[in-house]
C-alpha cells in the first residue's frame, strides 16, 4: 500500500508543469529562469518591476513566492495587504492554503530546478501566522526543504513566536528574516508583536544555527528618528550580527493608501514614484546615509541594500544596484 501511494504522489508530481522564461537580470545579464509553478498559485516569481530607466523608478530584483497563505493577523497601518485584497471576501485576514497543494507544487519545485532560488513565504502573508494550529508551516515545510541543498525557503516576520523552529533540527536550507523598526514608530503604526520581543526572537534562532536576516522597513522620519534608529541597532548588534540588512523607507500604493483606515502616516508621502508615493528624496537620503555611516564605522557592517528604492537613491549613495543583495534573494 505504502508503495502504491508513493507511486501515485510521483505520478501527480509529474503532472505540475513548470513555465520558463527569459528574464534581464539587473545585472544585464538575460537568464532563464522559472516564472510559476503550474498556474502560479502557490509558486510563482515576482517579476512587477521592470528594470529602471528613469530616476524615479524604483529598483526590485525578480524573486520567487512561496504561496502557501495570504492574508496577516496583524494590523499595520501601511499593510499593503490591504490594498492587495480589498476585494475579498475576508479582506487581509488570514486564509492558508491546502498543504496537500502546497507539498505538491514545492517538491516539484525541488527536483525539476537546478538554478539556486529562496522561495519567499512573507511576501503575501506573515510567514509565522500558522505557528500556533495543529500542524504549524514550519514544522510542515522545513523538512520538504531539507530533503535537497541546492534551494532555500525564506521566513519573514513581524512575529516573535519562534519555538517551533528551536525544536527543528535540520535547519540547513532556511533563512529568517525578522522587520524590525524604531520602537516609536513600531509602537504607533505597527499593531504586531513588540520590537524587542522580535529581536528577543531573532537571537534565539540566530544562537540557534538559523541564518538570520533583518529590514529595517519602512523607516518614517519622526521627530528625533536619527536617535530612535540609532538606538534600534543598538539593539539589534547587542543581540546578534545579521547575514544582512535591507532598509526600506515608508511608502504607499494608491490602493494601500485607499484601504488603509489610519491615515496619519501618509502625510510623510511627498513624492511620487512607479511604486507608489513615497518620502522626499532629501529625508530618504539623509535616513539611508545615516544608518548606512553607523552600519559601516560603529558595527564593520557593509551587508546593506534598499528595498522598493529608486535609481536615483541607489545612485546618490554611491551604491551599486547591479550588485544588490537584499532581503528576498541569494
Amino acid at each position: 500500500m505504502a508503495s502504491q501511494i508513493l507511486l501515485l504522489d510521483i505520478s501527480a508530481r509529474h503532472r505540475i508543469k513548470i513555465k520558463y522564461q527569459k528574464y534581464r537580470l539587473l545585472n544585464g545579464i538575460l537568464k532563464t529562469l522559472v516564472q510559476q509553478v503550474n498556474d502560479g498559485s502557490i509558486i510563482t516569481r515576482f517579476d512587477k518591476t521592470p528594470l529602471p530607466q528613469e530616476s524615479n523608478d524604483v529598483i526590485c530584483p525578480h524573486f520567487i513566492e512561496l504561496k502557501w497563505a495570504y492574508g496577516c493577523p496583524y494590523d499595520c497601518a501601511w499593510c499593503y495587504l490591504k490594498g492587495t485584497f480589498r476585494f475579498h471576501p475576508k479582506k487581509a485576514l488570514p486564509v492558508v492554503k491546502p498543504y496537500e497543494k502546497i507539498e505538491l507544487h514545492t517538491r516539484r519545485f525541488l527536483e525539476e530546478v537546478d538554478t539556486p532560488e529562496i522561495l519567499n513565504t512573507g511576501e503575501i502573508a506573515d510567514s509565522l501566522m500558522h505557528e500556533n494550529s495543529d500542524l504549524p508551516f514550519s514544522r510542515f515545510i522545513i523538512p520538504i526543504f531539507e530533503t535537497q541543498k541546492l534551494h532555500k525557503v525564506l521566513f519573514l516576520t513581524k512575529s516573535s513566536n519562534v519555538k517551533n523552529f528551536l525544536v527543528v533540527e535540520l535547519h540547513k536550507q532556511v533563512i529568517m528574516s525578522f522587520s524590525l523598526n524604531a520602537i516609536p514608530v513600531a509602537e504607533k503604526w505597527e499593531k504586531a508583536s513588540p520590537v524587542l520581543k522580535r529581536i528577543e526572537a531573532a537571537k534565539k534562532v540566530y544562537d540557534a544555527g538559523y541564518e538570520v536576516r533583518i529590514r529595517i522597513d519602512p523607516m518614517v522620519p519622526i521627530e528625533k528618528w536619527e536617535k530612535h534608529y540609532l538606538q534600534l541597532l543598538d539593539l539589534i548588534f547587542g543581540n546578534f550580527v545579521p547575514e544582512r540588512i535591507t532598509l526600506g523607507s515608508l511608502r504607499g500604493l494608491q490602493s494601500t493608501i485607499n484601504g488603509c483606515t489610519d491615515r496619519s502616516w501618509i502625510k510623510y508621502l511627498k513624492e511620487s514614484s512607479n511604486w507608489g508615493r513615497k518620502v522626499d528624496f532629501k529625508t530618504r537620503y539623509d535616513m539611508y546615509s545615516m544608518v548606512i555611516e553607523l552600519l559601516k564605522t560603529k558595527y564593520n557592517f557593509d551587508k546593506i541594500a534598499l528595498c522598493k528604492e529608486t535609481l536615483e537613491t541607489w545612485n546618490s549613495l554611491k551604491m551599486n544596484y547591479s550588485e544588490i543583495r537584499c532581503n528576498c534573494i541569494w
